[in-house]
């Protein structure tokens, strides 16, 4: 699959299929590989798929300054100049968007900056807001340093990212910064500004944000649809691939243009 050069970095990215586009954006420790279990089904289904490893992601190019890239204000912003130079570079014209947590926070950001490139978007235990920093959130939730993780959770974080760039990324990941940043994260003002159909999925036993998160999102979008899938944990997509696959296709089959 190829690699193009995307604000002076060199990106990796995936297309199957053909048909209505749908472009798939990870979450914030993963990559295009994460989508392993979700892609098949909607070309199946006739859509083309596009998906992508985010600057520093998986095999794509970190640059020099990733660090503080991935600490700074402006890796909201730098995230869908991102995107918006993955379009052109592919030549899309309006498409629909699939994010999986931080995923989703692009997806949201890049709704509005571009609405009219965005036929419709469907988020998947994406965090609304936060009662704390971030920087504190994630000292909570990930207490635990890469060589004192379980060995499947490891290995799937070294197949992802490569054995010589997994242990220092998940350090960084873990810790800080990303879309959802080291401050008081609230995605509440910008949700009233998506202008297309959009789809919340929620875990209802999601081990980072309860489901709260996702009635928050959905009362604010103003064409919201919502769905909760039982039983299941965060990682909607590895753990009920299914079922996600099919929310995100009849959704996309009542919205497609």
């Amino acid at each position: 699959m190829p690699f193009g050069t995307i604000q002076g970095n060199n990106i990796y990215y995936e297309v199957y299929g053909s048909g209505d586009t749908v472009v798939l954006l990870h979450h914030g420790f993963g990559c295009t590989r994460m989508w392993e279990k979700i892609y098949p089904s909607l070309v199946e289904a006739g859509y083309r798929v596009v998906m992508y490893d985010r600057r520093g992601y998986g095999q794509s190019e970190k640059g020099e300054d990733f660090q503080e890239f991935y600490e700074s204000d402006g890796f909201r912003h730098e995230s869908v100049r991102e995107l918006a130079g993955l379009r052109d570079k592919l030549k899309l014209d309006s498409f629909h968007i699939i994010g999986q947590c931080e995923g989703g926070v692009v997806g949201v950001d890049f709704a509005v900056s571009y609405p009219r490139f965005v036929k419709t978007l469907f988020i998947s235990s994406t965090q609304c807001y936060s009662e704390i920093t971030m920087a504190e959130f994630n000292r909570r939730h990930f207490p635990q340093p890469f060589r004192e993780l379980e060995p499947k959770l490891r290995d799937k974080f070294i197949e992802w990212h490569g054995k010589n760039n997994a242990e220092a990324k998940y350090e960084q990941f873990r810790k800080y910064g990303g879309a959802y940043g080291r401050d008081i994260f609230d995605l509440r003002p910008l949700l009233p500004r998506v202008s297309c159909p959009a789809l919340v999925l929620y875990p209802d036993r999601s081990a980072l944000f309860d489901v709260e998160q996702a009635v928050a999102c959905y009362r604010r979008l103003p064409k919201s649809e919502l769905a909760v899938i039982p039983g299941c944990g965060h990682n909607t997509y590895e753990q009920r691939p299914k079922e996600y696959a099919c929310y995100a296709l009849d959704f996309l089959k009542r919205h497609s243009l």
